[in-house]
């Protein structure tokens, strides 16, 4: 740890204050509340919670990394509602015995992704203890003159599509580096006629399970062959001998969107995707409810969701 002078609580808020800007806020960090103005527009929050043990390993990872994923999962959920991200607050539960290291490379983290993304840190807290890093952002985003992406409108016959190959995100660290696909969901938004979506953070067989059941119990049809499987998971399933596509379905942490359009307008989306933009059309929604495969040779097998789950078994890592 490099040497610091005893700065105290104000005295790095302040640090972290001369660090950041309060444009597009009406009144940033420094008093008891931060103001904001989203002029009219629908205002979108999302918060997250990271815990050193549970979703990093502050010792192997480094709080730089830290900072980013934090600020990347929220980045995600914004994304996921077709958003545009606009303001973040911060706390922190910060070692005692290496708290300012520790915050200003939380900082540097964060600061990358919110400098990328044109978010501006407008406040939180920030708090030292005996206990490992916790991490928390919170986020305002705004609704686009299209409206939000919610997980409750997918429709029997809905084409499924995924913006990305999945799989892997643990064996080699890409949990730590999201790519909030924010620039995607609004290009997808004006492209098409988004039903339902949602970021895959918990995995694909979970992710999309939450978008069956917000919509009213339906079910899913996934073609076996189509879901695309990142070369983390292939290498990762000669490592344990898990089938790489159980690892594309469930390991999670791809931040990748899943998404439901109708069914006449799927052929001409995956045909002429907007710019910039890598899809995959992976199946449809159906009425009868659950998830199912559907193997080259035709035949259909069920199967549950067995993603991520912050309530049960230890930590991924």
């Amino acid at each position: 740890m490099s040497e610091h002078p005893v700065i105290g609580e104000f005295g790095l808020i302040d640090w972290i204050r001369r660090r950041n800007s309060a444009a597009g806020a009406t009144l940033g960090i420094g008093d008891d509340c931060a103001m904001v103005d989203f002029e009219g527009a629908p205002a979108l929050v999302t918060v997250d919670m990271l815990m050193d043990g549970r979703h990093f390993r502050l010792a192997e990872d480094g709080p730089e990394a830290v900072g980013a994923k934090a600020m990347g999962v929220n980045l995600s959920d914004v994304a996921a509602m077709a958003g545009v991200p606009r303001f973040a607050v911060v706390a922190v539960a910060l070692p005692r015995d290496s708290a300012v290291d520790v915050a200003k490379g939380l900082h540097e983290g964060i600061r990358r992704m919110t400098d990328r993304f044109g978010v501006q840190l407008i406040g939180g807290d920030t708090n030292a203890w005996d206990g490992p890093l916790v991490v928390t952002v919170t986020l305002l985003g705004a609704a686009t003159s299209r409206g939000v992406a919610k997980r409750s409108d997918a429709r029997v016959g809905d084409a499924i599509f995924v913006t990305g190959p999945l799989g892997g995100s643990l064996f080699r660290g890409r949990h730590l580096r999201p790519e909030p696909r924010v620039a995607e969901a609004l290009a997808l938004s004006a492209a098409t006629d988004l039903h339902a979506m949602i970021d895959l953070s918990d995995g694909l067989s979970s992710d999309l399970g939450h978008i069956l059941e917000e919509s009213g119990g339906l079910g899913a049809a996934l073609d076996a062959e189509a879901v695309p499987i990142h070369d983390d998971a292939i290498d990762h399933s000669r490592a344990d001998g898990v089938p790489a596509l159980d690892h594309a379905l469930n390991d999670g942490e791809d931040f990748e969107l899943c998404f439901t359009v109708p069914a006449d307008a799927a052929d001409a989306l995956a045909a002429r995707p907007p710019d910039g933009v890598w899809l995959r059309r992976i199946g449809a929604i159906v009425a009868e409810p659950g998830l199912r495969l559907r193997g080259a040779d035709g035949r259909t097998w069920a199967i549950e969701g067995r993603g991520f789950d912050h309530m049960k078994g230890p930590s991924p890592r």
